[in-house]
This record gives C-alpha cells, sequence and structure tokens, in this order.
C-alpha cells in the first residue's frame, strides 16, 4: 500500500490517492482495508494487474480516494485471509498495517507522501544459488526509506516469522545464501518499509497544532509482504543458463524514468536462458499497464498515465520467467520508479456571447469552441479543458495539453 496527498480545500480537508495491491490464485478473489483514525470513504475500485500463467498467482490493483482531515495520522489494517499452504515459517494468516500521515511538513510545506514500492506475490531461487533482492524503495520527499521485519507487538503481521533463509538489510536489501534441500518451500516474507526524515522536522495538522518529528523516529509505514519460494537445486547456477539473464535495453534495477501524461511509456525488457524455455514476463504496477510480446525473450511494458497520475512517482518490478522439465526459473528482481511529470497549464479568461441565460452551464458545444480556437492560435490538438467559473458572459478555462514539456 501506498498514497499520495492531492488536492486540498478551503477547509483543510485532502484528497489523497491510496494505492494497494493483493494477490490470490484466482482474480475474482478479493479483501478489504479496515481504516482507523481519520479516514474519509472506504469507496474502492479494483483492477488486474498481472496473473501468472499457470495460476499460480493473480495480482489485482485497488484504489481509494477519500477525503480526510489530516488531524492526525489514518490506520489501515488488513487481516483474515490465509497465506499459502505450507509456508516453512509458519505464518498461516495475513496481518498487515500502513500509516497514513498527512499533516503538513516543515521542510517541504506539503503533507507527507510514502515511501513508494510494490513486489511481485511471489519471487522464486534455487536452493543451491545466492542471490539478493534489492527492493524498490523510492520516496518523492528525499526521506531516508529503511526495512525491518514485521513485528508482533505492533500487529505487523500474525505471527511475525522471519525465513530464516534470508537476511535483511536496513536499506531493503534481502539476502538468500545457498541452503540445505530440508529448507526448500515457500517462506511468508513479511517487511515494513518506513520514511525517516533526515533533519528534524514539524508536523502541522488543520487546526495549526505541531508535532516535533526527529530523524530517529519514522513518519509513515507502509507493508511490503510477499512469498519466497526456495526450488529444488539447478544444474548451474550461472545467469544465462538455466537462470534468465537480463540483456540490453532491459533498464537497471532502481532506475528512475520520467513520462507524461498522455504520452505511452514503454520499458522493452530481453532475457536469454540457453538451457531453459522462457516462458513469460511476470511484472507488479499500474494496473493500466500492458505487456506484450514479440519473440522469446523479448517482452514489452507499456503505460499511458492519465491526469490522475499527474505528478506521481510509480513503482513497477518485474522478473523474467523460464521452465526446464516443468521447473520454473526466475531472473533476478528488477524495480523502476516512473515519474509522470506535470503537463503545460494554460488559464484562459475568455469572453463569449451571452447566448447563455444568467447562471446558465458552459455545454460541450462551447468547449468545443473554445477548444478549437485555442489549437488555432498554437495549442496541442489533445488539450484537455476545464471549466473553473462560468456566468453568462466570463468564462475561465484551464487547458492541459496531454504531452507538452
Amino acid at each position: 500500500m501506498t498514497y499520495y496527498p492531492k488536492q486540498t480545500d478551503a477547509d483543510g480537508a485532502m484528497t489523497v490517492v491510496i494505492r494497494y495491491k493483493l494477490s490470490f490464485r484466482s482474480c475474482t478473489d478479493f479483501d478489504a482495508w479496515y481504516c482507523s483514525g481519520s479516514c474519509g470513504s472506504q469507496a474502492y475500485s479494483l483492477e488486474e494487474v498481472d496473473m501468472e500463467a499457470s495460476g499460480e498467482w493473480c495480482q489485482r490493483e485497488g484504489i481509494m480516494t477519500p477525503v480526510i482531515s489530516p488531524i492526525y495520522s489514518s490506520n489501515y489494517q488488513l487481516q483474515g485471509g490465509n497465506w499459502i499452504d505450507g509456508i516453512k515459517n509458519g505464518v498461516i494468516s495475513w496481518r498487515a498495517w500502513t500509516i497514513v500521515e498527512l499533516r503538513k511538513r516543515s521542510d517541504t510545506s506539503r503533507a507527507n507522501v510514502s515511501p513508494q514500492s510494490t513486489i511481485l506475490p511471489a519471487v522464486r531461487v534455487p536452493s543451491n544459488c545466492q542471490r539478493d533482492f534489492n527492493l524498490l524503495a523510492f520516496d518523492p520527499d528525499g526521506d531516508n526509506v529503511q526495512c525491518r521485519y514485521g513485528s508482533d507487538s505492533f500487529y505487523e503481521c500474525s505471527p511475525c516469522a522471519p525465513p530464516s533463509v534470508l537476511n535483511l538489510s536496513s536499506s531493503c536489501t534481502l539476502s538468500f545464501n545457498k541452503t540445505s534441500s530440508i529448507n526448500e518451500g515457500p517462506y511468508a516474507v513479511q517487511l515494513v518499509m518506513e520514511d525517516f526524515p533526515r533533519q528534524v522536522i514539524r508536523l502541522t495538522n488543520v487546526y495549526g497544532v505541531q508535532e516535533t518529528r526527529m530523524t530517529n523516529k519514522a513518519i509513515s509505514k507502509i507493508p511490503i509482504q510477499f512469498v519466497l519460494h526456495v526450488d529444488p537445486a539447478v544444474p548451474s547456477c550461472i545467469e544465462g543458463l538455466f537462470l534468465p539473464k537480463f540483456l540490453p535495453p532491459t533498464p537497471e534495477n532502481r532506475a528512475q524514468l520520467v513520462t507524461k501524461v498522455n504520452q505511452a511509456l514503454e520499458i522493452r525488457i530481453t532475457a536469454e536462458a540457453t538451457n531453459s524455455t522462457i516462458s513469460e514476463l511476470l511484472f507488479s504496477g499500474p494496473s493500466s499497464m500492458v505487456k506484450s510480446s514479440s519473440g522469446s525473450g523479448n517482452f514489452t511494458l507499456r503505460w499511458t498515465p492519465s491526469t490522475k497520475e499527474e505528478g506521481e512517482s510509480h513503482p513497477i518490478c518485474f522478473v523474467v520467467q523460464a521452465t526446464f522439465n516443468s521447473t520454473k526459473y526466475h531472473s533476478e528482481l528488477r524495480c523502476v520508479i516512473v515519474y509522470v511529470e506535470y503537463g503545460l497549464v494554460a488559464r484562459v479568461n475568455m469572453k463569449v456571447l451571452s447566448s447563455l441565460s444568467s447562471g446558465g452551464n458552459v455545454n460541450h458545444v462551447l468547449l468545443q469552441q473554445i477548444s478549437n480556437e485555442l489549437v488555432r492560435l498554437g495549442l496541442p490538438s489533445n488539450i484537455t479543458m476545464s471549466v473553473l467559473k462560468s456566468s453568462s458572459m466570463i468564462v475561465n478555462t484551464t487547458a492541459t495539453p496531454g504531452a507538452s514539456p
């Protein structure tokens, strides 16, 4: 779960976009988060992100846009569902906890933004191979992002049992070292990602009440949970033989990409495995992202952000999966962050003929006429328009060219 503060009303109430991903066997299953504190509406939309071809998992993205008065933090909790069968570290039930902090920060003069991260529902590693999973830990505010295992005392998992086969660094790298076949099987990985200010800051709520936040106390926290499959030993751990190896132009892990509203972003991903068969690309990212293949080992992720994503950073993670004698092999995990630039916004005050009655609304035909005139004057043809204020004589319009720099 991640969040982005958006519009602030005159009374201090704030619209916030909360995005979360849940994974099940079926693409029709779902669950919901329970909120305490400053919450607002809990209505959500739910769309499919990606599905593993054999039906191992399906990941879906939920989006909520509550209007919250930032008096104090909001707490979102998920619990009740079960992990897959046979979890080696004894975890059965889901539990996850998110803290949404929307009070104004003294260092940025705006509300806090959570760390941006995502993860596939499951990743794989052969028991005889060493591998590092460098998780994406990007913070739009420039905070110090740290990872830790969930804590039972904070009700962050049920139970919180770190996998014995993994070592976690505070910089969000999970390290797996080769192990005995007795340790093969699935493990529940239950992490918490937190953002710490790099200097002492003040958090101010809607009533002007302030709280000092030291550099050793987190501002917000989000859960990162997934399954690690420790698979039977592979004949060779050298990438490019059985384990898929990424090739150019695949972006490097933690690369930062930039795109614009209404402009398609294409991420080209290439991999090879000479002794196994590359079967598919698996990813976690925006639900509107589309994947395609142009031949074995060649994939493309394509995403066209809308105005709703303007000014946001979106995490995307992916692996390439190969098979050999029905055994599945994963490439290393790679993740990128995509920043959606603000488009050019032009505010235009226009006088129109008083054909509308007093208090009348500007209709579609009139908006189209205004759009045509703005295009004639040099704006792009794909501008979108919204009316800020209307009367029988004066219309203020905002025109946003979707692909302008």
